[in-house]
């Protein structure tokens, strides 16, 4: 199989790791570099979208994961494996030609994680060594995977990241016979947040396929950022694939994800306490709604005075974040927020009106000047 080839099948075999924002390709190869399956454009941590190659450096694996494409026995697939010297290569055209400025580099595990991993980090050794590639670079640590190679890995990547896939060691038993989740897994979290990383270490959950709730996710997720220093959590909605033991079940909503994500923002970026989330779950699940509305609603029992709350209670108010909870702050040492001029606060007021008033001034009023 030319590189070509292998590009087409490994682009398309990486497409379930989540990379954040990602808009990918249509996976039918329609000819020209640009349209290789893989070629995604991803958000950066400033809300910019980059161009990356996502790719997989072989879809041969030997773990028997429920949910996988590329587990054990799945017949029905082209295996493949690039050369580090082709995929580096390949990266190289790629980035010479604008069509990409960085790798997302993943595998499947082809009889050993270190034999795997060595192949991989030759790859990334090349770009950087031989081909002074100098931007991003995320490695995904496979699970079991010598330390010492995971420390050479952090010397070339950007960001690393190992994915639980589950919310707990119980959970991850139901979904793979081969992963432990403590020794395979969340130790090798730990050496990574020992390490210096530009873009630290992110991790990835995959919600609905075996019955877990959203207490169960964000309990987990809660865990991760406060034990293993993670930079966030990927929620992957499950799909059934097919060819694999799951391939009959019922893939979730992509919504559910979305609450999840709305909800792990609350925790990760506005330091809501746990419990706050934890009182809106209905049957451990959240509600069809947006959750910081939700709290709001059960926990503003009248309309905060604009002028007067703090920091931390204009972030309860849906429509203020925290760059506009600051600002509102900076700007009410000189002046005072008036129904004149509140509309160039940043505040979305749509969200925040039934939540806020500017002085007397009640709801009606300060939507009339939205």
């Amino acid at each position: 199989m030319n590189t070509l080839s292998k590009a087409q099948v490994l682009g398309d075999a990486g497409k379930y790791d989540v990379c954040g924002g990602e808009i990918c390709k249509p996976p039918e190869f329609t000819g020209g570099l640009q349209n290789l399956p893989g070629i995604i454009k991803a958000k950066t941590q400033n809300g910019h979208f980059c161009s990356l190659l996502k790719t997989l450096y072989t879809n041969s694996c030997h773990f028997d994961c429920k949910y996988c494409a590329n587990r054990q026995g799945n017949c029905q697939k082209k295996i493949t494996q690039y050369k580090p010297e082709e995929l580096a290569n390949l990266f190289k055209t790629l980035v010479n030609k604008r069509i990409v400025t960085g790798l997302f580099l993943s595998s499947g595990i082809a009889g050993d994680p270190d034999k795997t991993t060595e192949g991989m980090l030759e790859a990334v050794k090349i770009i950087r060594e031989h081909y002074h590639f100098n931007g991003y670079i995320h490695f995904k640590v496979l699970p079991g995977t010598d330390h010492d190679l995971v420390k050479q890995a952090s010397e070339y990547a950007t960001r690393m990241s190992i994915n639980i896939e589950a919310p707990s060691r119980h959970r991850l038993n139901e979904l793979s016979s081969v992963k432990e989740m403590n020794s395979d897994i969340i130790k090798r979290q730990r050496w990574i947040r020992q390490l210096r990383l530009t873009s630290g270490q992110t991790t990835q959950m995959i919600v609905g396929a075996n019955n877990e709730t959203d207490l169960e996710v964000l309990r987990m997720a809660r865990w991760e950022y406060e034990n293993v220093n993670l930079r966030r959590v990927y929620y992957s909605a499950f799909s059934p694939v097919k060819h694999t033991p799951l391939e009959n079940n019922k893939a979730e909503a992509q919504s559910r994800a979305n609450r999840l994500y709305n909800s792990d923002w609350l925790l990760r970026i506005y330091k809501y306490d746990f419990k706050l989330i934890r009182e809106i779950l209905v049957d451990e699940m959240l509600p069809n709604k947006d959750p910081k509305i939700l709290i709001a609603e059960k926990t503003i029992d009248e309309p905060i005075n604009i002028n007067e709350a703090a920091y931390e209670e204009l972030l309860r108010v849906p429509g203020i974040g925290p760059v506009t909870a600051r600002n509102i702050v900076q700007f009410r040492e000189e002046h005072k927020l008036t129904s004149k001029n509140i509309k160039h606060s940043g505040i979305i007021m749509k969200r925040a009106a039934p939540f806020i008033r500017v002085g007397n001034e009640i709801q009606k009023k300060l939507v009339a000047f939205n």
